[in-house]
């Protein structure tokens, strides 16, 4: 880690110049807060501020990056991060990205400079590229919600493509054979339950109609245009899988507009498991995910880290569990 005598024996400065500058105190000529300044971005310095208001260089802070916060699975795994970190002394900051690579970069920064003792995400494919190319983070960092196959990293997750597999599998096996997918881009874990969708259909000797198969933002709005978009494929879907509840909220408004009725018209089922699944008539046939236990387990594997840097890595994998309900 880069630190002020570096910048300082670069700079041709003293370290007293250097922190004067970063300050931004008054007093140092202009040519050398340019020098000590073009130095600093060239080595990518970072002020560690807790560091420089507390002798002991130590955080009870640790913080969640998520993908979207308006996404019920996140909100429940925040509640669970939250509890955890308050019984082992620790606070939360919260971050969203909202899959944005660059706002995900601008939190990473900003919680490097606010000293976290480490961070829990979900991360972007950016990011995962990143940790393949080993980009140090600089701080311990546990990865939730998204594959990291042959990573040194602690990571919580469920077996995605098994869990797609199920679900879709469930549609199969109550005689629906022509069936759309709506899935999320942009992570891998869209793609690895499009993968078990896949897998489902070649089971059951099932030819996939690949202009039932939409991929897009995993948000409501999305899933609502989507899924009008396969009801108005000439021969449409028999029955309907959505990647999460926000796609399943959209597209169960647009089969609602479309005056389509479930089960007799059309089948659906989902990913996740939201409070209102089982409010809606006819309720929701779901694969749950264990959505507090994932960010419990994520805290204590991150605290657990932070306490001891050099044990060993653990991948999690988490059971899911179908809820057969009355939409298929």
């Amino acid at each position: 880690m880069v630190k002020i005598k570096d910048i300082a024996d670069a700079a041709g400065v003293s370290t007293a110049t250097v922190s004067r500058v970063l300050a931004n105190k008054p007093h140092v000529r202009t040519e050398v807060k340019e020098r000590v300044m073009q130095v600093v971005q060239k080595m990518n310095y970072r002020r560690n501020r807790v560091a420089q208001n507390l002798r002991s260089n130590t955080s009870k802070i640790i913080a969640l990056i998520v993908s979207d916060i308006e996404n019920p699975f996140f909100q429940r795994v925040s509640r669970a991060v939250d509890d955890t970190a308050f019984e082992h002394g620790y606070s939360v900051m919260l971050c969203n990205t909202g899959e944005d690579s660059t706002k995900e970069e601008a939190s990473l920064n900003l919680l490097r400079d606010e000293n976290v003792a480490g961070v829990i995400l979900s991360p972007t494919q950016q990011a995962l590229d990143n940790f393949r190319n080993d980009i140090d983070f600089h701080m311990p960092v546990v990865i939730i919600d998204r594959h990291v196959d042959n990573l040194d990293i602690d990571n919580v997750i469920i077996d995605n493509v098994q869990a797609a597999r199920i679900l879709t599998s469930h549609l199969i096996e109550h005689g629906y054979q022509r069936i759309g997918g709506i899935f999320g881009r942009g992570s891998t874990t869209g793609r690895e339950r499009h993968e078990g969708f896949m897998q489902a259909l070649k089971d059951h000797n099932i030819k996939p109609a690949t202009d039932l198969i939409k991929f897009t933002d995993p948000k409501e709005e999305d899933g609502y245009s989507m899924t009008m978009k396969l009801l108005q494929n000439p021969n449409r879907p028999e029955g309907i899988l959505t990647s999460n509840s926000l796609l399943a909220a959209g597209a169960l408004l647009a089969i609602r507009e479309s005056k389509l009725v479930i089960p007799d018209d059309i089948a659906m089922v989902s990913f996740d498991n939201p409070t209102w699944a089982k409010l809606v008539d006819p309720a929701l046939t779901v694969l749950e995910q264990p959505t507090y236990e994932i960010g419990r387990t994520a805290a204590e594997l991150l605290i657990k880290r932070i306490q001891d840097p050099t044990r060993s890595n653990r991948q999690v994998v988490l059971k899911t569990k179908l809820i057969i309900r009355q939409s298929c």
